[in-house]
């Protein structure tokens, strides 16, 4: 047994559990301690033991796996929380079971300005897109829109189209669009964030979008009451993730509102996971803008709430052609994408960010993205001199053979989402390996290449787009099968899983040293599974449920 702070009783013991520590140099044990937050010894259920005192909590894991908390590595908080009260759509096919759904929730929310449904597949009414003519077939009295799983494209009835000015079509920048019909109306197909962002703020959310959309902060400033109800969206999306064994988030949008509202219900209660809000950098700001990251960094850096990172979109995905590919797409010829950032763009706010010491954290689908995004890290690294970094690539859906090297040359970190590859979840697969190609099949969602390759690669949902629940991620991973034979296997064994939900997730924000594994000093952050992982099948992983989350110590959740 290895101990620290011993001859103390502990305030709380884990007991009879499969401890799978990610600890190579004590990989197992029976049982847990935890004094102040803190582990204080891991060892046999007798020795830990013999650290309970008349107060000490006992949880007993009845045979479990008791693992390090999970880290979901790339996520969004506020509007994941807010979606949890939307339509959800996902499964639905067909043009009947899409009105079913439409129609029996609109009655149960009479009072919205705005309905609004997720996660439809762009494939629901089968090779048929979907567009305004549809919706008002269903729902032709009442503003409707409905987003696609990985939030990037929207469709709207006609009635949301008027209430947003958007009808008859409005200038966007680069790599937006509301798509038009030949009568020169919208169709009530809108891609990405500037096309649908009008008919989103009609639900009276948009405090929630501020994080993706702007990065700026709300104005007016919202009232007391509109803050608290902000703050309880908040709520409702931290107990959603430490009921799926969620200890740490890495958010994915962020403005200083995000880091106030947390600081909030912090000040008021406790946080019930570690979260990391970024600054959102969008193309349209000037690099004098990247003080406020700096500001935000030295305003809110504890272990439980911080943020020290700029988070970028270079492209949209793949599914309505905004991804940037190098050369163009198998089905449509002409077409590689527009990028959000020039190349240079991209270098001169690579070099900006780094200089200032903060990590970058960009949105990259497709392989000409990922490209432009590692030259402007190599051109920060020449200009600035090289450091531990750990700037991040997200997602990486395509990526090229001269690029897959340059991860660990440049000490960049592979941040993708096991839930995204069609197929190997809730995607299907088509559009997207249409769209791909079989030409790229071999280096697309390529994390064994990546990880081969010497690249730190951590996993995530990427919520409210995917489901959060790291052990459906771990079982998408570790089922993955390749799309054509002669693809290579992609596929993760179940301990690299773990790892990247944990190990390399602690790496990703610069702390392993204190979370990822379970060790005494470590952080009192671990999660009480319902049965042994090591011992159930890949097939059967999905029936593994949290039944104990413990952060900072503290119960979070317990089933």
């Amino acid at each position: 047994m290895s101990v620290t702070g011993a001859g103390h009783n502990a305030d709380l013991i884990v007991i009879n559990g499969h401890v799978l520590t990610m600890d190579d140099d004590n990989p197992t044990a029976e049982a847990v301690a935890v004094k102040d937050g803190t582990i204080i010894a891991i060892g046999g259920r007798a020795s830990i033991e013999e650290l309970k005192g008349p107060v000490t909590k006992v949880i007993d894991a009845k045979g479990g796996s008791v693992i390090p908390g999970f880290i979901e590595a790339h996520m969004h908080l506020f509007s994941g929380g807010a979606e949890l009260a939307h339509l959800q759509l996902g499964g639905v096919h067909g043009f009947e079971a899409l009105q079913k759904a439409i129609r029996d929730y609109a009655p149960t929310r009479p009072h919205a300005t705005m309905l609004v449904g997720q996660g439809v597949d762009y494939t629901v009414l089968g090779s048929e897109r979907v567009t305004r003519h549809h919706l008002d077939q269903i729902l032709p009295d009442r503003p409707f829109c409905m987003a696609a799983p990985d939030h990037h494209t929207m469709w709207a009835n006609t009635r949301a189209l008027e209430m947003a000015g958007i009808l008859h079509g409005r200038t966007l920048g680069p790599g937006n669009e509301i798509v038009m019909g030949d009568d020169g109306l919208a169709t009530g197909e809108l891609r990405e964030g500037e096309a649908f962002g009008p008919v989103l703020d009609l639900a009276g959310e948009s405090r929630v979008r501020l994080g993706l959309a702007t990065g700026g902060e709300p104005d007016p400033m919202p009232s007391a009451e509109e803050r608290a109800a902000d703050r309880d969206i908040m709520r409702r999306g931290l107990a959603w993730c430490t009921r799926h064994g969620i200890t740490s988030i890495q958010n994915m949008d962020g403005n200083l509102y995000q880091l106030e509202l947390l600081a909030e219900i912090d000040a008021a209660e406790g946080l019930p996971c570690r979260v990391q809000i970024p600054f959102h950098y969008k193309n349209f700001m000037t690099l004098d803008m990247l003080d406020k990251a700096f500001v935000m960094n030295e305003r809110y850096n504890s272990e439980w709430l911080s943020s020290g990172m700029v988070k970028v979109f270079y492209d949209g995905v793949l599914d309505s052609w905004t991804a940037v590919m190098v050369e163009p797409y198998a089905d449509r010829t002409d077409w590689v994408g527009e990028p959000l950032f020039t190349p240079q763009q991209f270098i001169d706010l690579a070099v900006a960010v780094d200089k200032r010491g903060l990590q970058i954290a960009v949105h990259s689908i497709g392989d000409g993205a990922v490209r432009a995004v590692l030259d402007g890290y190599e051109a920060a690294q020449k200009a600035n001199g090289k450091r531990d970094s750990r700037h991040r690539v997200e997602h990486i859906e395509v990526t090229t053979a001269s690029d897959v090297p340059r991860f660990a040359e440049l000490g960049v970190i592979a941040s993708m989402q096991p839930p995204h590859p069609p197929g190997a979840m809730d995607f299907p697969l088509e559009p997207t390996v249409s769209r791909i190609g079989p030409a790229r099949w071999p280096l697309s969602y390529a994390w064994r290449t990546l990880k081969n390759a010497g690249a730190h690669v951590v996993f995530a949902s990427d919520w409210p787009v995917s489901p959060i629940d790291p052990i459906l991620g771990i079982q998408a991973a570790v089922m993955r099968k390749p799309w054509a034979e002669s693809d290579p296997d992609q596929s993760f064994s179940l301990h690299e899983s773990l790892a990247a939900y944990t190990v390399e997730g602690a790496y990703a924000e610069f702390a392993e040293h204190r979370k990822g594994m379970l060790k005494p000093g470590y952080l009192a952050d671990l999660v009480v599974l319902s049965a042994d992982i090591e011992k159930t099948a890949p097939a059967n992983l999905h029936r593994l449920r949290p039944v104990t989350t413990i952060c900072g110590g503290k119960v979070t959740y317990q089933a």
